[in-house]
């Protein structure tokens, strides 16, 4: 199959590029700036169409293309993070309707959370969006609507939990606060987290991609065992070998998140997802738990 990925040239789209060659795909990644590189990449500017469109012909389309959440919310970066998104989106669409057939498979990003702060409510891919906040469900919410009605034969739209991987920013910043003492639970420590190793993504991107029967429109892409914030930084100190932690109060995180310019809500606001989905399917996950995923992740470093 011949795969063109928008976002190729970011975390998870490097890690898709090489999983997807490994297994016999043709890959190719648009990117603002192409470079040498073990896949084609073909330039476009993310907002307009060019000659880079009739790469879409019999190809399926992955949409990874988006800005970093991990960044103040502001209305500037709300802005920023939306506009990432949705142009994009609308360039692959307006490619895409210029096509004789259809795309025989899309797979759309999105994010869990477009659900923003859940609660102990449990999500699945029946679970309406919440209204805000915007920095989150307001984006993915534009997000999903840029790609309604895409000229595609099937579209699945990944609804996908925190991808815990090696280099990436989430679990990066988790591992080295542990590290330097601080990996006790913030706020509450009853808020969700849901997560995913990113080998059981990469797994369920391939299963959309192509399978016997394949899955359409929304899919939760998340392990069968969130946790608390309070489960989650015991995980992390007993993965890391560090001793007990005092909590981070609300207000002091506030403050650290101006330091480190990050979205306070990142820490203080979960989801409590499972995948109907997934679980109809009987997939079955490599790491379904969180001890598993971390010390694979973390352990050998």
């Amino acid at each position: 199959m011949k795969i063109v990925i928008a976002g190729g040239s970011g975390a998870l789209g490097r890690r898709l590029s090489a999983h997807l060659t490994d297994a016999g795909h043709e890959v190719v990644v648009l990117t603002r700036r192409p470079v040498d590189g073990p896949h084609r990449q073909v330039g476009w500017d993310g907002r307009t169409l060019g000659p880079w469109a009739r790469e879409l012909e019999g190809a399926a389309v992955v949409n990874l293309a988006g800005e970093l959440v991990d960044r103040r919310p502001t209305q500037a970066n709300v802005d920023l993070l939306t506009s990432s998104r949705v142009d994009p989106t609308r360039a692959l669409a307006a490619a895409a309707a210029t096509l004789d057939e259809p795309v025989p498979v899309w797979v759309q990003a999105s994010t869990l959370a477009i659900h923003g702060d859940a609660g102990d409510r449990l999500i699945t891919e029946s679970s309406p969006p919440a209204d805000g906040p915007p920095q989150m469900a307001g984006v993915a919410t534009a997000w999903e609507s840029a790609a309604a009605g895409v000229n595609a034969r099937r579209q699945v739209v990944l609804r996908t939990s925190i991808v815990l991987d090696r280099g990436t920013p989430a679990l990066d910043r988790l591992a080295w606060l542990t590290r330097i003492g601080l990996g006790g639970r913030v706020g509450s420590g009853r808020q969700w987290f849901s997560w995913i190793h990113v080998d059981d993504w990469l797994r369920v991107v391939s299963w959309c991609l192509g399978s016997e029967e394949p899955p359409e429109g929304v899919l939760v892409v998340t392990a069968p065992s969130p946790v608390r914030n309070a489960e989650l930084m015991r995980s992390l100190r007993r993965v890391l070998h560090r001793p007990p932690a005092p909590p981070t109060p609300a207000p002091l995180l506030h403050v650290g998140a101006v330091l480190l310019r990050t979205d306070p809500a990142l820490g203080l606001t979960g989801r409590r997802a499972v995948s109907a989905k997934l679980a109809a399917a009987e997939f079955r996950f490599t790491h379904p738990h969180l001890d598993g995923a971390l010390e694979d992740l973390l352990a050998r470093r």
